[in-house]
């Protein structure tokens, strides 16, 4: 970009790339604030502050390459923690992050009450900075877990977007700023709907690693993984678990759109990739989560041996990769 402004092919950076601060008027997710995000390599993404600068929908040379549930975008304040209102406010989009301290179903670990995919998406973010800086966008904030007495996670996420570019990468250092060790749970519930997901996509996985499906039902459709059908109305969703032996990446081609979307990220912190495969006609969703956990919930994961913990002032470093490419 900058180049084309030395060369006098332009002469304001907005004539190649967006970078915009507006409100929501209207909805569920009224007066929650958008940081709406354009580049000039034909990637769109809107950043969500109110809701843990989680990012919403998506789009790719013109084409939707998020999932959005019938929810459509939230806010923190529709978000309600009791056991089942998750299904009705869950919005979807192409990053939810889930945790901090449990992620998986609702559960009560001792006398704590831990609410669907845990509260980080409820939470908003402080300090949130947007700039345009060495080449590509930037977008910093600050969210803070805490309870009186008790935890005070905090997650320093940056998002990073190439200018002329068609990828997002969300690195999030977590840190424990008591002087105890806390068990912590994450998720990147990284979600992909129509038209990139159809029955003319395929996921491909590293042919190293091993899958384990969540249910008998699952087991059944092992196999089946990596392809898609048309909608199919109630059909139930599947879960499978991914343990990669030494790449840690996942890429969704589809042919019909031209279109491949690449996944990568740490895996030394994040060891685990859930597959979430909804067919179901109207709820028509991929879901692909890089976690530290086998989402089953706080006091489940715990009992499993699977319960990850950062010691008192400990942090560690998350690290999650989107890019969209032309076939």
């Amino acid at each position: 970009m900058n180049e084309a402004i030395r060369n006098g092919y332009i002469g304001n950076p907005s004539q190649l790339v967006t970078l915009r601060r507006v409100r929501a008027e209207e909805g569920k997710a009224k007066g929650g604030e958008i940081i709406e995000v354009r580049t000039a390599g034909g990637f769109e993404a809107d950043i969500r502050p109110d809701t843990g600068l989680d990012i919403g929908q998506a789009r790719f040379c013109g084409l939707n390459m998020s999932w959005m549930s019938k929810n459509g975008p939230d806010s923190p304040a529709v978000f309600a923690p009791y056991e089942n209102e998750f299904l009705n406010t869950f919005p979807g989009g192409l990053l939810y992050t889930c945790g901090l301290r449990s992620a998986g179903p609702a559960n009560r670990d001792g006398e704590e009450w831990h609410p669907l995919h845990g509260r980080y998406h409820s939470l908003p973010a402080e300090q949130v900075c947007a700039e345009i800086a060495g080449g590509e966008i930037r977008v910093r904030g600050v969210v803070r877990e805490t309870a009186l007495f008790g935890h005070c996670l905090e997650v320093k996420r940056t998002i990073r977007i190439p200018v002329c570019g068609a990828s997002v990468t969300v690195e999030d250092q977590v840190s424990n700023l008591t002087p105890k060790d806390e068990e912590f749970m994450q998720i990147y519930h990284c979600n992909f709907g129509y038209p990139l997901l159809s029955e003319q996509a395929k996921l491909t996985l590293p042919a190293e690693r091993e899958t384990l499906p969540r249910t008998e039902y699952v087991r059944l459709g092992l196999g089946k993984e990596l392809t898609f059908t048309k909608p199919i109305p109630g059909e139930e969703e599947q879960v499978y678990f991914h343990l990669m032996r030494k790449e840690f990446l996942a890429e969704v081609e589809n042919p019909a759109i031209g279109v491949r979307m690449r996944l990568s990220w740490s895996g030394a912190s994040l060891p685990v990739l859930t597959q979430w495969r909804s067919m179901a006609a109207g709820d028509y969703a991929l879901g692909l989560e890089p976690a530290n956990c086998f989402i089953m919930g706080r006091h489940a994961e715990r009992e499993n041996g699977t319960l990850q913990t950062l010691k008192a002032f400990e942090s560690v470093t998350q690290t999650v990769k989107i890019e969209f490419s032309r076939l």
